[in-house]
Formats: structure tokens, C-alpha cells, sequence
């Protein structure tokens, strides 16, 4: 009688990998913090990902690599058409009802709401009869709010969605203030490749290199983002200025990135003496950890943001944290007093409070810094990559 072989551990792998649900995630770039995150999902073996991305990169927007070496998930990039028009752009896209077809998903995940394309996906996903689900990142305090168009098609792709997956509190509870129910929300907290952007702070020849090719002065309060108004950067500058002269002479105070208000930024920041105020342009993700691990601390002034991926960041690099209140992250990610603080938005005294308190004590920082490396542990690719999966298998099981 003969033997039945054994089969092979890639033919396992592959009949397990043909026979779970199809997840297809819908999102715009190929943003480098979104590659670890889906790299994590990719590598559970009760989902089968395919991610479509609406174009590679956005070249008016941030001036980010394409790190396609790095990404371990199948994917699809669609032929695009973008045009900028003021604070707003338009991305226009082809093939997405064709892609769609191909794959054949068994769940749809949509990031955003605001692409043509995403519109088609749900649409595709109602008529044939699969679970959609929106990536939703809006809270109460987002600015976009106060349009009432971008409300009134935000209602009308809400009510196309099956179910809604959130980073954080203030998001979920945006949500629910909308009438959405508590089981149709599932949590995935924003995350970043903490080990990457730690192993990156332990270079002393590179923290040498940098401060010396950016002329960093030897402490500061440092801002990662886009150079525009609405991220609360003349709050900043002002809170600063009003900063002790001596502690302006000790703490300096760094800009990186770029954007259209960076020559009036500069302009003002010219007249505050004393003090060393640096516009580094925008420094790239090999660099970005030494940047942070050299600052006292990070801040994020902004009057408007869904969410501040930054604030993650700066916490794997193990940085005591200033954030507003309405950041999306605040509520997840900043305990006032104790990985930082957390100060109403435009309130320039509350801020020039907090970054004395925080320019003035070593050891509050030291302190934070180490609470803030504890904290985002539980923010990791892999607990998004759980959220995530934890939503598809309710909805599996809630469709059976």
C-alpha cells in the first residue's frame, strides 16, 4: 500500500492562505507609516490582504521615499490623476471596479471618504453584497467639520457602510455622537514601527552627524509636520517668545518640515531674541529618530488634526510630549503631568507654561520620556493588525 506524502509546508501555507476571507484595504499613498502596520495584518494567517493603493505617492504633499522594498503584502497601485486646488485636491482614478472584479474580496475596508474611487468601492461592495467598513479618523474637533458639504457627503457615505473601524477615543465617540451604534465600531489604534524609530535613537555618530549638518542647538523644543497656520505654529513661535529670556538662551527651538507659511514663520521668527530658532526642511524617516531622540521634547500646537502621528513617534524615541487638546490622539496617547502635556488649542500662556515647566526640569523629562516609551507599547502594528482582524472575524461571524 503506498504512503500518502506528506505535504509540503508551502502547500500548507498556500491552502491556508487560499481559503481564508479576502480583506481588501482602500487607501490613498503608500505612506511609509502605513507599510509596517499592514505588513503586520498581512502576516495573520486568517485573512488574505490585498491592499489598493489610489496612487503611489503625492509629490505636492509631503516629500516621503516610496519604500516598496519594505512591503510584504500584495497590492495594487491605480492609475491616477491629481490636481491641487488651494487647501483642497482633487485625486481622480481608473480602475477600481476592474481591480475589484480581479480580487474578489470578501470584506472591503475604506480609508476615507473623500475619493472617487471610494465611493465606487462601497458601491461595488452594497451591490454585491460585502461587509463594507470605513477607516474613519474624524473627530469632533476636526476642522473639515465646519463645511457643510464635506458634512453632508460625509452622512451619505457613512450610511453606505456596514461597520466602522477607529484609532482612538475621540474618533469612536465622533461616531457615536452621529447615532452610530457601539457594536458597529471597532477599535485599531494608529501605530508606527516603534522598534524601527528606537534602534534609530541609538547612534551616537549619527546624532553627531545630524546636529552638526542641521546646526541644532544643543537642546530645543522640536515641531515635525507641515508649515501651515492651521497646526497652531504661530501659537508656537509666540509661546516661545514668551519663554524666560534665560531659558530661550539655553532651548532653542526646531521647525521640521515644510509648508506655505513657512517664509512668514520665518519672518517672525527673525525678531525673537534672544533665542536659536531653526527651519531644518523636511528631514527624511533614516533621519527623523535622531531629530527626536536630540530634542528635550516634542510639541504639537495644532488647532486642527484627526488624529498626529508624530506624537507616536516622538513617544518610541522615548520624548516627553506637548499636544492640544484636540488632537486626535490627546485623549489616547497624553496623560497630562505624566508623559506630558496636554494644553487647549491657541491658548499661547497654557503652552509657554507647559514647555517651561518642561525646559526647566531634567528630570520631568527624563521621567516622561520613559512613561512615553512604556505607553505606546500598546500602540504597535501588531495590536492594529489585531484590531483589525478582530473586526473582520465579528463581521464573519455576524454575516454567517
Amino acid at each position: 500500500m503506498a504512503l500518502a506524502s506528506t505535504p509540503s509546508y508551502a502547500t500548507v501555507q498556500a491552502e491556508a492562505y487560499c481559503s481564508a476571507p479576502k480583506l481588501v484595504i482602500i487607501t490613498e499613498i503608500i505612506a511609509p507609516y502605513r507599510i509596517p502596520v499592514f505588513n503586520a495584518l498581512a502576516k495573520r494567517k486568517e485573512l488574505d490582504l490585498h491592499v489598493i493603493f489610489l496612487a503611489e505617492t503625492d509629490p505636492t504633499w509631503r516629500q516621503w521615499r516610496v519604500y516598496k522594498e519594505e512591503i510584504e503584502f500584495r497590492y495594487d497601485v491605480l492609475p491616477s490623476w491629481r490636481r491641487r486646488i488651494g487647501k483642497y485636491h482633487v485625486l481622480l482614478n481608473r480602475g477600481i471596479m476592474k481591480t475589484l472584479n480581479r480580487i474578489s474580496p470578501d470584506f472591503l475596508l475604506c480609508g476615507g471618504y473623500n475619493y472617487l474611487a471610494s465611493w465606487q468601492a462601497v458601491l461595488w461592495a452594497r451591490l454585491r453584497r460585502v461587509p463594507a467598513l470605513l477607516w474613519s479618523e474624524s473627530t469632533a474637533q476636526d476642522q473639515r467639520r465646519r463645511v457643510a458639504s464635506i458634512e453632508f457627503l460625509k452622512s451619505r457615505f457613512l450610511r453606505l457602510c456596514d461597520d466602522f473601524v477607529v484609532p482612538g477615543t475621540a474618533s469612536a465617540q465622533y461616531l457615536t455622537d452621529l447615532g452610530i451604534g457601539d457594536d458597529q465600531i471597532f477599535r485599531a489604534p494608529n501605530a508606527v514601527d516603534i522598534d524601527l524609530f528606537w534602534s534609530l535613537t541609538q547612534n551616537p555618530d549619527q546624532q553627531l552627524r545630524l546636529r552638526a549638518a542641521l546646526d541644532l542647538p544643543p537642546r530645543y523644543f522640536l515641531y515635525v509636520g507641515r508649515l501651515v497656520k492651521e497646526k497652531g505654529l504661530f501659537d508656537l513661535l509666540r509661546a516661545y517668545a514668551r519663554l524666560d529670556a534665560h531659558l530661550r538662551s539655553e532651548v532653542g527651538l526646531v521647525f521640521a518640515g515644510n509648508g506655505m507659511d513657512q517664509v512668514e514663520l520665518m519672518e517672525e521668527a527673525s525678531r525673537i531674541r534672544p533665542g536659536a530658532i531653526r527651519f531644518v526642511g523636511f528631514v527624511h524617516r533614516e533621519e527623523l529618530p535622531t531629530l527626536y531622540a536630540l530634542a528635550d521634547s516634542v510639541v504639537l500646537p495644532t488647532h486642527s488634526d484627526t488624529w498626529g502621528l508624530v506624537v507616536n513617534e516622538a513617544m518610541s524615541c522615548g520624548r516627553p510630549v506637548v499636544v492640544t487638546s484636540v488632537a486626535g490622539c490627546a485623549s489616547d496617547l497624553v496623560k497630562d503631568g505624566w508623559n506630558g502635556c496636554v494644553v487647549a488649542p491657541a491658548d499661547i500662556s497654557q503652552l509657554s507654561a507647559a514647555m517651561a515647566r518642561l525646559g526647566g526640569d531634567s528630570e520631568l523629562r527624563r521621567q516622561m520620556g520613559i512613561r512615553s516609551r512604556q505607553m505606546i507599547q500598546a500602540f504597535s502594528p501588531s495590536a492594529w493588525a489585531n484590531g483589525i482582524a478582530n473586526a473582520m472575524s465579528v463581521v464573519r461571524r455576524r454575516a454567517a
